[in-house]
């Protein structure tokens, strides 16, 4: 049933998408209700000072997985994706066919080389996706950077396939689960990496589920993040997530602010409930202990901070402002990882692939040219 050897740990990576490091209750935001990654806080290690290759979604993620900061994987901005005049994933073209990560291994095709069975269940935007990539034996990916939560593209039999009515955040987590009981007659380790959409916009009531929306309206005073009256620093200019093609309002007002601060809380809920799906069925299956769990995000995120909405692509010059690159990081694993710390050292996503390969007992497959 999956990797009991402690020589070889199970590995559950979690990536969740635009979530500032101050999005968590368990890093002091009394207004997020996030019971499941204070769970995990409480039973492993907050890394308090863990930033982002990059403020952007496509490049940090591409550091993710090889190792290398932008410069050497040379992804430096969010893959772009087609849309129709309404904002929607054009279907009929695929995202990029450019396969950015060739040639560059992957945590994922090291793992695999030393016995790990591999999956990754979620958002790709790194190009071409219609066939597996970067050492992913089990494929589940929603190929855009962004999508409705309701109507959600994903890749299937080599062709985007839309799934309508439903929400993207369970079907992520539906074909990961779907991939761990494939798991439970298996002996080998796995590595499976979720990476949601959530809490990356959009935040319309429609794309998210009506109680937890309207709970955050009618009740949440969003005090946790700044108002209205923040300035943007000298020297910046700022972006708007509005499009002027659209015929939508590009001012942030006091109903503009409160409404992409419920979607935004309310995308955090139904991933951290999610979440809760998954270390449940590790402890149904008694794998709790011999699975490394972590939780991280792909960059920060602004929303009210230093007068934005949005992260280093949101002003003119792009920003690294603290909290568009400091991303929220968990680390779990009871009976090996110390539980319940706070740890403060300055820590970056750039080090993670030889940091997995390390702990796997595999840091001897670390490529040329890479930290150690």
């Amino acid at each position: 049933m999956a990797s009991r050897s402690p020589e070889q740990p199970n590995l559950l990576f979690i990536l969740s998408d635009d979530q500032g490091a101050w999005a968590m209750g368990c890093a002091g935001n009394a207004e997020i209700r996030s019971p499941n990654l204070d769970r995990l806080a409480r039973e492993g290690i907050r890394f308090d000072n863990f930033f982002c290759a990059s403020p952007v979604c496509s490049p940090a993620r591409a550091s993710i997985l090889t190792g290398r900061i932008p410069s050497q994987h040379g992804v430096h901005d969010f893959v772009s994706m087609p849309h129709d005049r309404e904002g929607r994933p054009n279907l009929d073209v695929p995202a990029n066919s450019i396969h950015f990560l060739a040639g560059m291994p992957s945590y994922a095709d090291l793992l695999a080389e030393v016995g790990y069975d591999t999956c990754l269940s979620g958002k790709w935007h790194l190009g071409d996706c219609l066939q597996p990539r970067c050492g992913f034996q089990k494929w589940y990916p929603m190929p855009y950077g962004q999508s409705s939560y309701r109507d959600v593209p994903m890749v299937e039999s080599g062709a985007v396939r839309l799934h309508e009515n439903t929400y993207a955040t369970d079907l992520f987590t539906d074909n990961a689960l779907e991939f761990l009981e494939d798991q439970v007659d298996e002996d080998r380790p796995f590595c499976l990496t979720l990476t949601y959409t959530a809490p990356h916009r959009p935040w319309g009531r429609e794309h998210h589920p009506e109680e937890t929306w309207d709970d955050y309206y009618d009740n949440c005073l969003f005090e946790s993040t700044p108002g209205l009256d923040e300035p943007v620093p000298p020297g910046f200019q700022r972006y708007t997530f509005e499009r002027p093609s659209t015929g939508a309002s590009t001012t942030i007002d006091s109903e503009k602010r409160k409404q992409h601060l419920t979607g935004y809380f309310a995308s955090i809920e139904e991933m951290d409930r999610n979440v809760g799906r998954l270390l449940d069925w590790l402890e149904s299956q008694d794998l709790r202990s011999n699975t490394l769990v972590v939780f991280m995000g792909d960059n920060g995120m602004n929303m009210g901070h230093h007068g934005i909405y949005g992260k280093g692509n949101a002003t003119w010059p792009q920003n690294l402002f603290d909290t568009g690159v400091k991303v929220p990081c968990l680390i779990s694993r009871p009976g090996h990882v110390p539980e319940n710390q706070v740890n403060t050292d300055l820590l970056s996503q750039y080090d993670w692939l030889p940091t997995f390969l390390d702990y796997a007992g595999a840091a001897d497959r670390l490529p040329g040219g890479l930290p150690g």
